[in-house]
């Protein structure tokens, strides 16, 4: 599936001004996701800033902690404003208001909704990432033009959680089952090298930090945020790109059965 194929689609984008139309009415849960990773930049990159002092960035020189927290926070929007919409969201409109059934009344197909619903959760993404990426500058948490490639790397992990979870969203019977989503969500941000260097970590947890998708986008963000781009970058890249392929592969199979048995 190209990247042709994902925006090219007319009835996917029908998907895409569904919800659009759906969020001029719920604004404040889309501020929302927002919100959250810029509490966390100022209590505790500012905040607690103030107090830690210079820690080792990208390329081990020493940088203040606010410059290391706020691309990681970076990143940690995209994967709410994406994983929101491609968890709770999809579930609801799959289970509950069967919505999905009636758009598969019209010329509308089970790859057109998939499709639709990921370029939602990265428009999403990408909104969050602007908008977090003026705040920063404004803050003056940019050192570096790089940083402008902040945005299509938001945009890329955005990608990899939407499609892991809208693949996962597929296996949920209720609500009470988001538990595990919460469960996995809440580590992933906190120990992703998100507020603290990697080094730090003892050698064990190290190593499956690294396995984590969030701490991928992480050590993007923060390289490209403050100039110390590489070619390692395309590694990472590569991994985010593979986990969105894999679950959006993997979605569009299931929801096809459950939807069109």
């Amino acid at each position: 599936m190209t990247a042709v194929t994902l925006v090219g689609s007319r009835q996917a984008l029908r998907v895409v001004e569904r919800n659009v139309r759906s969020y001029l009415r719920l604004w404040p849960a889309f501020v929302s996701g927002f919100a959250e990773p810029v509490f966390y930049l100022l209590s505790i990159g500012i905040g607690v800033g103030a107090l830690v002092g210079d820690v080792a960035g990208p390329g081990g020189r020493a940088i203040p902690y606010e410059q290391f927290v706020a691309p990681a926070m970076m990143a940690t929007s995209a994967m709410n404003g994406a994983l929101f919409d491609a968890t709770y969201n999809f579930f609801f409109k799959f289970k509950y208001a069967h919505t999905y059934d009636g758009m598969l009344a019209t010329p509308l197909g089970v790859h057109d909704v998939v499709r639709g619903e990921l370029i939602w959760c990265l428009l999403r993404g990408a909104i969050y990432a602007v908008s977090f990426l003026v705040t920063m500058w404004i803050l003056g948490l940019v050192p570096s033009a790089w940083g402008l490639l902040a945005v299509p790397a938001a945009i890329l992990i955005g990608f990899a959680f939407a499609g892991a979870g809208l693949a996962f969203t597929t296996f949920l019977r209720s609500f009470t089952d988001f538990d595990w989503i919460q469960i996995a969500v809440m580590p992933l941000m906190l120990f992703s090298a998100t507020f603290f260097p990697i080094e730090r970590y003892p050698d064990a947890i190290a190593a499956l930090v690294r396995l984590s998708p969030l701490y991928q986008g992480v050590a993007i963000q923060r390289a490209l945020v403050l100039g110390e781009p590489s070619p390692v970058l395309l590694v990472h890249a590569a991994y985010l790109l593979a986990i969105g392929w894999f679950g959006l592969r993997l979605a569009g199979r299931r929801l096809g059965r459950m939807l069109q048995p």
